[in-house]
């Protein structure tokens, strides 16, 4: 009688043990969404490998930051002597202007980036803190487990063992329960180095994105210094009031190569047209549509259309296009679908688009700080293909935006939307 009671106490401790590991496996399982827990430990230890190497190279980065300003002063030094000479003062500066335009847009494309990447590590830390405290609780409860049994409820599972096949059956039970809370603590050991990591990199990308953020405002101080420097030879060189007839024919002379260049230009597509009709092939339509604003981050005109007194030498002039003062760097986009015709720099315009929209009609984007498009690139309407900036005969970052028909430039009002 003895007997059967003792041997139904043992096998009650044998399914209590089995129960046990199974609610362990379960409660590991349920805190984790990996398959197994050898799969959850393999992929913690690649995505910290690769977290790692991101820290590197957000690092990397940092060090980077830390040299490249534009040096303001050697670069008004070196264009003293320019000065007697305005287009090739214009033509050096204009580059200086360009290269620190373009490096405020790498800089804010930078920010842009890494504030994305912080929203997306900091959700990654808060899932694996959320992990990790899931599989701590999993553990107290497994070694409260073990300790209200004892230490020698393994040894007296397995030795009363009602037969040989029994004992071992129960062993086997003892191993998968050992081997079961190895892996769970391997698997938590990883998990809080993966916690760390997490933190080691948003605390690099959060340094990365402030010292970005001071050096884009140092850029454009920069950018601003020689924008007004330019502003103030052009201006000095304008109103010299000995030199006023001098200053007029250099203006005028400009004026006409600028319309020479552009001319050239248009008789070029009108000869690739001939060409086209003599071979018997299609040449571009306008269909009549409405443009597309060039400038959408325009603030105001600041010259319009037409007829004005020219604000620095005082005398009347035709003003040939439409002027939209725009933040620099900020996009040019497209009027219409055509075919770009030039992508050049000019001592007037600066750099500038010239497209070609079929039957004659052209649009021309000036004083441009960079251009994303390349002569003979077919472009349609809104697409950017330039970015805003005060390159050639300019003193302030804008859009000089003008229409020609027929070889003449026509009002731009009559297109835009």
């Amino acid at each position: 009688m003895q007997l059967r009671v003792y041997d139904r106490t043992i096998r009650k401790r044998a399914a209590l043990l089995l129960a046990v590991a199974v609610v362990a496996a379960a409660c590991f399982a349920g805190a984790c969404p990996f398959v197994s827990q050898a799969d959850e430990v393999s992929d913690l230890k690649q995505s910290i490998a690769q977290k790692q190497k991101e820290i590197e190279e957000t690092q990397s980065q940092r060090k980077q930051l830390e040299g490249g300003l534009t040096d303001v002063k050697q670069i008004i030094s070196s264009l003293e002597t320019s000065k007697s000479n305005l287009a090739a003062y214009v033509k050096q500066l204009d580059t200086e202007l360009t290269a620190a335009q373009t490096r405020i847009t790498e800089l804010t494309d930078m920010i842009s980036e890494k504030e994305s990447e912080i929203v997306q590590t900091k959700a990654e830390l808060e899932e694996a803190l959320e992990r990790e405290a899931s599989q701590y609780d999993a553990m107290k409860l497994r070694i409260q487990n073990m300790y209200e049994r004892g230490t020698d409820f393994y040894f007296e599972a397995i030795f009363s063992a009602a037969s040989f096949g029994d004992m071992l059956n129960r062993a086997d039970y003892v191993e998968k329960i050992t081997e079961s809370d190895r892996k769970i603590l391997d698997n938590f050991r990883t998990t809080r180095e993966y916690v760390e990591v997490c933190k080691a990199q948003l605390e690099e990308e959060q340094e990365l994105l402030e010292k970005a953020k001071v050096k884009v405002e140092q850029e454009q101080e920069s950018l601003e210094t020689l924008i007004s420097e330019k502003q103030t030879e052009i201006d000095a060189f304008q109103a010299d009031i000995n030199d006023k007839e001098a200053v007029l024919r250099e203006y005028e002379a400009e004026i006409a190569a600028r319309n020479a260049e552009i001319k050239a230009l248009e008789d070029a597509v009108k000869a690739e047209q001939a060409a086209l009709e003599a071979a018997s092939n299609p040449k571009r339509k306008y269909d009549g549509g409405m443009f597309a604003w060039p400038a959408p981050s325009y603030t105001r005109i600041s010259d319009d259309y037409g007829d004005r007194m020219h604000p620095t030498l005082g005398i009347n002039r035709f003003h040939n296009g439409v002027d939209m003062a725009a933040p620099g760097g900020s996009p040019i986009l497209a009027a219409y679908n055509g075919t770009v015709v030039a992508a050049a720099y000019n001592a007037s315009m600066g750099n500038y688009i010239m497209i070609d929209h079929g039957d004659n009609l052209f649009t021309i984007y000036m004083h441009a700080s960079a251009l994303y498009v390349s002569k003979g690139a077919e472009v349609v309407k809104g697409q950017k293909i330039a970015a805003v900036g005060t390159t050639g005969r300019s003193t302030g970052n804008h859009l000089h935006f003008s229409v020609r028909l027929n070889g003449n430039y026509v009002n731009p009002w009559g297109y835009l939307k």
